[in-house]
């Protein structure tokens, strides 16, 4: 089947009340609960050892309490999936991230830094769960490329994020890059404010209308992988810019970061795209094994060279895997499968620094292979969730065509 500009990357209409409208309200609520309250830590980090003080064991300790905060907020969207359902908690949740924002430069006690990285990893936790299923829920039957480019706000509030730096690193103090961290998120908080809660499908059809089939351990399979993914990915998130900066100038590091955002930016509707000729258990399969490629590159050449395509493939998959995995969750009709998903994903986060910290004492080559041997594993058991897959469930095709 061939594919059209117009059925792939094309920029959705921003009529009020348009699918796009919907999609440009998720994506602003992704950039500013995830790519810029969860992310901008990692950039502003280097910034807060040099001038405020951080030490590495303590900085390691502010980026756990945040993946523990998001773990917590995903399982109580599995508890209580009525506060991410609720139009009302999500606007409180993002207010509420904006302030964590905007009080990290108005302490400077690691106690009280820790309390706000926990409160925004909940609150970015609700908005992520909150957003990610109204999209996929009062999209994917209207066009699935509009998720993809709600999908593709994370990667422009870390795009945000690493520019923020890139600017005050030179001009300015640590304190500056979270002010202006949360006057971004503010404002993009304004622009997703009107974002619609998530609508329920019909019982036994998938949100595309189609036919459910049956999911036999294929969401287990789904969850194991996505639980992998979540811990390679945060394994290159956390060392990627630090290693990349260890063999350039302090620049290189930001400037890396900006490429995995802007990579990242159109990374989700063109896998999204794909969808319309491949099924997504294939597409997440081979988007895995592309990131595992580009985690593990930097370890084995370091370089500039290298570290820029290791952005572009990072940022270019991570994006576009979460859409993948969370759309194919829902197709399976698994109660509550965002969530799930998500929490799945929260506790490799958790793991990834763990399993890789005693292999820091080599530098950072030893952590970047281990996350790209796990993320290689996470394709692994994407194969099993493509493994005789009875339909082409997530393309938009008829559903009586077998998965290629």
């Amino acid at each position: 089947m061939a594919i059209t500009a117009t059925h792939t990357i094309a920029l959705p209409s921003l009529r009020v009340g348009s699918p796009g409208v919907i999609a440009l309200q998720g994506a602003a609520a992704l950039a500013a609960s995830t790519g810029i309250a969860r992310f901008v830590f990692t950039p502003i980090l280097p910034l807060m050892q040099t001038q405020a003080g951080l030490s590495v064991s303590d900085g390691a300790g502010l980026a756990t309490v945040n993946y523990v905060g998001y773990l917590l907020g995903a399982l109580l969207g599995i508890g209580i999936p009525v506060l991410v359902r609720s139009q009302r908690v999500m606007r409180v949740a993002m207010l509420l991230t904006v302030a964590t924002l905007a009080l990290m430069p108005a302490v400077s006690d690691v106690a009280w830094w820790s309390v706000l990285r926990f409160v925004a990893g909940l609150t970015s936790a609700l908005v992520f769960i909150a957003a990610t299923s109204a999209m996929i829920s009062r999209l994917r039957a209207v066009g699935p490329h509009f998720v993809g480019w709600g999908f593709g706000g994370i990667g422009t509030g870390i795009a945000l994020s690493g520019i923020v730096v890139l600017v005050v690193r030179a001009t300015s103090t640590w304190q500056t890059a979270w002010f202006i961290a949360a006057g971004l998120a503010a404002l993009l908080t304004v622009v997703a404010w009107g974002l619609p809660p998530a609508v329920a499908t019909a019982e036994g059809r998938t949100s595309d209308g189609d036919a459910l089939p049956p999911t036999g351990h294929r969401f287990a399979a789904l969850v194991i992988s996505y639980g992998f993914e979540g811990i390679g990915y945060i394994i290159a998130g956390t060392f990627l810019v630090a290693a990349i900066g260890q063999s350039g100038p302090a620049w290189t590091g930001d400037g890396a970061w900006v490429v995995v955002g802007l990579a990242a930016m159109p990374g989700a509707a063109l896998w999204t795209a794909l969808g319309r000729r491949w099924s997504r258990p294939t597409l997440l399969t081979v988007a895995l094994g592309v990131q595992a490629v580009g985690v593990a590159l930097t370890g084995v050449l370091p370089g500039s060279a290298s570290a820029l395509v290791s952005a572009a493939l990072f940022g270019g998959t991570f994006v576009g895997i979460s859409s993948l995995a969370l759309a194919l969750g829902a197709h399976f009709q698994v109660p509550r499968a965002v969530a799930l998903l998500t929490t799945g994903y929260a506790v490799g986060q958790i793991l990834g620094p763990v399993l890789s910290r005693p292999l820091l004492v080599g530098g950072y080559a030893g952590p970047l292979l281990l996350g790209g041997a796990i993320i290689a594993a996470a394709a692994l058991a994407g194969l099993a969730v493509r493994f005789h897959f009875p339909h082409r469930v997530g393309t938009a095709v008829e559903p009586s065509r077998s998965a290629r």
